[in-house]
């Protein structure tokens, strides 16, 4: 499976940074991905519903860390193009890396555990739309 577009749509919010959309394979499109700007930097928010007691519900969501993480490095990096193209100043990325650290064998490191949003649920009020 491969990233073959990615869209960015920068906002002029607080915590909210911008809007993405991205294809896989030119044939499958999943839009309303998040930039947000946490505690530790950038970190890329999958699409959710608010459900009706008020919790988020991711609507899509990769089911690995390595799908995670080359979503986020992809979004990332197309972010901060998009900010050079406009003129803006470059993100803070505090402790994150936009593109995932690789050793020799091609292995990738972790992400901050906190951030991971390894589960289906996006953390309260990180999913909410404005």
């Amino acid at each position: 499976m491969e990233i073959t577009e990615v869209r960015v749509f920068p906002v002029n919010e607080e915590k909210l940074k911008a809007y993405a959309t991205i294809t896989f394979d030119r044939c499958f499109v999943v839009r309303d991905l998040k930039v947000i700007q946490g505690n530790n930097g950038l970190f890329v928010a999958m699409p959710s519903k608010k459900r009706k007691d008020g919790t988020f519900k991711d609507t899509a969501h990769p089911l690995n860390t390595e799908t995670r993480e080359m979503i986020e490095a992809k979004v990332l990096a197309e972010y901060r193009q998009e900010l050079e193209r406009q003129g803006s100043p470059p993100p803070e990325v505090g402790d994150r890396q936009l593109e995932p650290k690789s050793d020799e064998e091609g292995e990738s490191e972790p992400p901050p555990a906190e951030e991971s949003n390894a589960g289906s649920e996006t953390p309260p009020g990180e999913g909410e739309q404005t």
